[in-house]
């Protein structure tokens, strides 16, 4: 078996197709194993798939099969806590995939508007890293052996190396402010969603918040925030005397527009504060590798011309 640190993330879009797939085929009367087994079939080229299709048939449950080969990785951890949750309350697993699909194409929208709103950010950050290179190639154009200068002198290679550490300086944070803004819930409003999900199933209160506690748990899903949100959704439900899952689906939705919002406006932010670097690191380097080695060049052959 693969070590975790080698089973990449799937695309939420990719994810969102297979588990409305597998709603379809469940809803269409075939069995866990029998969808599975399908799915894999229709996916050749995605072997993931097919070992968990392999260990539903060998009778291991399906959300165990999904934590044997892919636990904790999103956002294989939440179809794994749906089914499992399901499972436990005795929740249609069709409805429940098709509900989950369904977040994970909301999910894989936002994924998409966050990449693209990097896209200028990553650009300027690439751009200003090679802003010192291109000095020294114009260095050359004119005629100056910057790059001499910088190596062949004592000086120079003083400038050199605090260049070049300025440059991976200015890479190293630009790239941290970078996934900063891009962090964020992985899975926000899961947690509602699977008591929701648990609710359907006629389940008391308290074991439905303990199926999903457990699911969580083992599953490595993590919606931080959701649980107070959840508590005054039930209160509120409880006061009106109305079934909490539709509120709970409703609070889901809020808490994943939320999170893209939060998402926006720091990725908004970043094309300002990415200018930082680029005054404390990489202007300096330019000056270091680029402007005084030319200086010093020119200076140097107008005297060696003068005399």
């Amino acid at each position: 078996m693969r070590s975790r640190h080698e089973r990449a993330r799937p695309d939420a879009a990719l994810m969102a197709g297979r588990v409305q797939r597998l709603a379809v085929l469940l809803r269409a009367g075939l069995t866990p194993a029998a969808a599975w087994h399908q799915l894999a079939e229709s996916e050749q080229d995605a072997p993931e798939v097919r070992r968990i299709a392999d260990r539903i048939e060998a009778g291991e449950p399906a959300a165990a099969a999904i934590e044997a080969e892919y636990g904790g990785v999103a956002p294989w951890s939440s179809v794994a806590a749906a089914w499992s949750v399901a499972s436990r309350a005795g929740s249609p697993l069709a409805a429940t995939l098709g509900t989950l699909a369904a977040t994970l194409r909301v999910l894989a929208q936002q994924e998409r508007e966050g990449r693209i709103a990097l896209a200028g950010p990553n650009a300027t950050a690439r751009l200003v890293a090679v802003l010192p290179l291109v000095a020294l190639g114009f260095g050359a154009a004119l005629g100056v052996d910057a790059l001499g200068l910088l190596l062949g002198t004592g000086w120079g290679r003083v400038c050199l190396a605090v260049g070049v550490g300025l440059m991976l300086l200015a890479r190293l944070w630009s790239r941290r402010m970078v996934a900063r803004a891009a962090r964020g819930p992985v899975s926000p409003g899961l947690r509602m969603d699977l008591l929701g999900i648990a609710l359907v199933g006629g389940g008391a209160l308290d074991a439905a918040r303990a199926w999903v506690d457990e699911a969580c748990a083992r599953h490595g899903v993590d919606d931080p925030g959701a649980q107070e949100r959840t508590e005054t959704v039930l209160a509120l439900a409880e006061r009106a005397g109305v079934p909490a899952t539709a509120l709970l689906a409703a609070e889901a939705e809020e808490l994943r527009r939320e999170a893209a919002a939060g998402r926006q406006e720091r990725l908004a932010r970043l094309g300002v504060t990415l200018l930082v670097p680029l005054g404390v690191c990489i202007l300096p380097a330019f000056l270091l590798l680029g402007v005084v080695p030319l200086v010093a060049g020119v200076v140097g052959g107008t005297i060696s011309g003068l005399t």
